[in-house]
């Protein structure tokens, strides 16, 4: 990731930021996408399974599949503050013994890291600029489950997401969002040997589950 997004992510999702969120993950509950994505992992079974959160923010993702019995996982974010926030609600729920943080650009740790069992990144791609590094890091170490949720390829999420950067660019913020194709990370994901399991959508957003053909084969 560029040193600038590195910046960004660190200002834009600060400590009044992170703690409106889980205020909110508190009171409500997952989002929609993202509890839509929740579901379909514990279809997919999450007892004593390992989990790799790739930017997990507040926690949302690790927090439910501990609650639906997860063995253990780690969490990656870029965010000093979601992680601090996330390692709060896990001490509060009484299972920070299962997680490990780490924080910094998942694509320059990610050789440090171990495979697991599941991998989620929930609205992280279109905050990253090199979208074939993420997903080639982040597929490749799913053993079971991949799962991630990326803005959808219409008129208003372009007309959105244009918006955002602009007023990011008036105000002198490093921080962008991207949309990257749909397709593209599809022929990533597969190509290391995932199969697509379901294709989710709400308004703005799409949720992409896939499975590993030969559990463990590509994961490195």
């Amino acid at each position: 990731m560029s040193c600038a997004q590195c910046q960004g992510i660190v200002q834009e999702f600060d400590d009044s930021v992170a703690r409106r969120e889980l205020a909110r993950y508190r009171r409500r509950g997952p989002r929609g996408t993202t509890r839509m994505l929740v579901d379909l992992l514990r279809g997919e079974g999450v007892r004593d399974r390992t989990f790799l959160d790739v930017g997990g923010g507040v926690g949302v993702i690790h927090h439910e599949l501990l609650a639906s019995g997860a063995a253990s996982g780690v969490d990656v974010d870029a965010s000093p503050a979601y992680v601090s926030v996330s390692r709060e609600e896990a001490a509060r729920r009484h299972h920070e013994d299962r997680i490990r943080y780490v924080q910094g650009d998942f694509v320059e740790l990610a050789s440090s890291l171990d495979p697991a069992d599941i991998v989620t990144l929930d609205r992280v791609i279109c905050c990253y600029p090199n979208m074939p590094a993420l997903v080639d890091a982040s597929a490749s170490r799913a053993r079971r489950v991949y799962g991630v949720v990326i803005p959808r390829e219409h008129w208003l999420m372009r007309v959105g997401i244009r918006a955002i950067n602009v007023i990011q660019t008036i105000r002198r913020r490093p921080f962008r969002v991207f949309l990257h194709r749909a397709a593209d990370v599809d022929a990533r994901v597969t190509a290391l040997g995932l199969d697509k399991r379901h294709h989710g959508r709400s308004l703005l957003w799409q949720v992409l589950l896939y499975t590993r053909k030969v559990p463990g084969a590509s994961a490195r």
